[in-house]
């Protein structure tokens, strides 16, 4: 690998996603002057050839117009704004293109989809190099972009590996030149990477560089560290390119990653203030792990404790929560759950129903903050469905010593619990055994950003053992968050001796007022010890 060149990196690359099935060809071959054109121009990004043969397949029961329909939709984006339009066609790929045509006089209405999620291989899968895109007077040829449908759902810039100034940050500011240059093509994206051959980064539209992670696992379980990178000392030695390709691009796996792991967090600011962000490899794993557990907790055989996720404190545990919420919501085996969110504290409520809110679009759905107690049993008095958001306190009974009286029996309601190894979810006598007589039926998983104390007996009570873990060392390593440092040192406090008669002074004045001398001696004894 040291040896290649970039060209040599780009078949490297195209090679070990042909061994994933992706079918390759060269971009000249393709172009409009090509042996054999896909394509009518060099502005045209979208292969609409195949794609419309995608959706022909896909959609047997659509009408032709309402196929015609769904294909400009795709193909004529509405809005000026690039993250606008990439979050509309998003919309399209993960909701499908609504449509609608006349039949026998009557007005029908359908959805067309870009994607064939129970038939990996009915889906068409390619891969090109050398892509060549002319926008306005602008021309450029990104490495490599990989095609779903005829759709570019990805974006690879290489660099290359025998030169020290050719780096990943040259990469990704090639890529930000792209997006500048040649727009369209970026419509379409799900996610875009960066290489020198040995490190590998990955990262959305709008992430900055800092925001650009490594993908360290294939199979979700063995990690692999990058040649190069010092900082990372578990797993086994391998290309960080070749874990990245191998690991995010297995067909059913980057279908349910673009499906299920990739969000717009819109707070209402416009389109400057849109983010997009994609799930990094722990985050993905630990979710879809979450979601297995979860089947077996609310299934009837099933003990309803889920199980601990331990993601450290700046690694994403927020969104890790909304992406497991995200996917349980829509899970056909849960049938609609409800799900509740608990908290010990008002501003962490605040906090992480904020998170959830600007990320709507993902679960589907408007997550509900409890306002007191009635409220809380409104809302959890539902036959189905709805994101609850409250403190653990609302569960406690009107009385004290009573047995809180249950809301429901349900057992697709998930309780997820923030920080769920604190005292306060004592099952023995604590607010956890008044969460349990009010739902005796639900299942109960909890999210922490510190690890379980050894002496903590209750929480594996309430929700099992860990489900995954990962430490402080692993988000330093990866740059998911900063190091911590630790000084320990004692500090010296003294008085010069022209000082003390001014205290000693002020001192009495403060306390000639006191009338009992026991009372002037505490006070001695505590201005002494400060």
């Amino acid at each position: 690998m040291p040896h290649l060149d970039e060209a040599q990196l780009e078949i490297t690359t195209v090679n070990w996603l042909r061994e994933l099935g992706f079918e390759y060809r060269f971009g000249p071959d393709i172009s409009p002057e090509g042996d054999c054109p896909l394509r009518s121009d060099y502005g045209q990004v979208v292969l609409a050839g195949r794609l419309k043969e995608a959706i022909e397949r896909f959609n047997p029961d659509i009408p032709a117009e309402a196929l015609e329909d769904g294909m400009r939709q795709v193909l004529r984006p509405g809005s000026p704004s690039l993250i606008e339009n990439n979050r509309n066609f998003h919309a399209m790929l993960a909701e499908g293109v609504d449509v609608s045509w006349f039949e026998q006089g009557r007005q029908r209405h359908d959805k067309l989809w870009l994607i064939d999620t129970d038939d990996l291989e009915n889906n068409d899968w390619l891969v090109v190099n050398q892509f060549t895109v002319v926008e306005g007077r602008r021309q450029r040829r990104p490495d490599v972009v990989v095609f779903v449908n005829g759709l570019p759902l990805v974006v690879i810039e290489l660099k290359n590996p025998a030169d020290e100034k050719a780096t990943m940050r040259h990469a990704f500011n090639q890529l930000q030149t792209y997006k500048r240059q040649i727009p369209s093509l970026f419509v379409y994206n799900a996610v875009v990477a960066v290489s020198d051959g040995m490190q590998a980064r990955m990262g959305t539209l709008t992430a900055g560089w800092d925001r650009f992670m490594p993908w360290r696992t294939i199979d979700g379980t063995d990690l692999y560290r990058e040649p190069g990178n010092e900082k990372q000392t578990d797993g086994q030695l391998q290309p960080g390119l070749q874990t990245l390709i191998k690991g995010m691009f297995d067909k059913r796996l980057f279908l349910d990653y673009m499906l299920n792991f990739i969000t717009f967090e819109d707070d209402g600011g416009g389109s400057a203030s849109i983010a997009k962000k994609a799930a990094a490899y722990h985050q993905y794993h630990a979710a879809n792990r979450a979601v297995e557990c979860t089947l077996e907790a609310a299934a009837q055989s099933g003990d309803q404790r889920i199980g601990v996720v331990w993601h450290t404190q700046g690694s994403g545990k927020s969104l890790s929560m909304v992406f497991y919420a995200g996917k349980i919501a829509r899970h056909r085996q849960m049938a609609n759950p409800t799900i509740v969110v608990i908290t010990d504290r008002n501003d962490l409520d605040g906090q992480l129903y904020g998170t959830f809110a600007i990320n709507q679009a993902l679960l589907r759905q408007r997550p509900v903050q409890a306002q007191d107690r009635p409220h809380l049993r409104e809302l959890l008095s539902v036959a189905s469905g709805g994101i609850v958001f409250t403190t653990i306190q609302k569960f406690f009974p009107e009385n004290k010593g009573d047995t809180h009286r249950q809301l429901s029996d349900r057992r697709n309601i998930v309780v997820i619990a923030d920080e769920a190894h604190r005292s306060q979810y004592d099952f023995i006598d604590g607010f956890a055994r008044h969460m349990h007589d009010a739902l005796p039926s639900a299942s109960f998983i909890g999210f922490t950003g510190t690890p379980i104390e050894t002496t903590d007996k209750s929480t594996p009570a309430v929700f099992g053992e860990y489900i995954d873990k990962y430490d402080i060392l692993r988000a330093v390593e990866d740059g998911a968050t900063v190091p911590i440092y630790y000084e320990s040192r004692l500090a010296k406090i003294e008085l010069k001796e022209d000082e003390r008669p001014k205290i000693e002074q002020e001192f009495e004045q403060i306390t000639e007022a006191e009338e009992e001398q026991t009372r002037k001696q505490r006070m001695k004894t505590k201005w002494a010890s400060l």
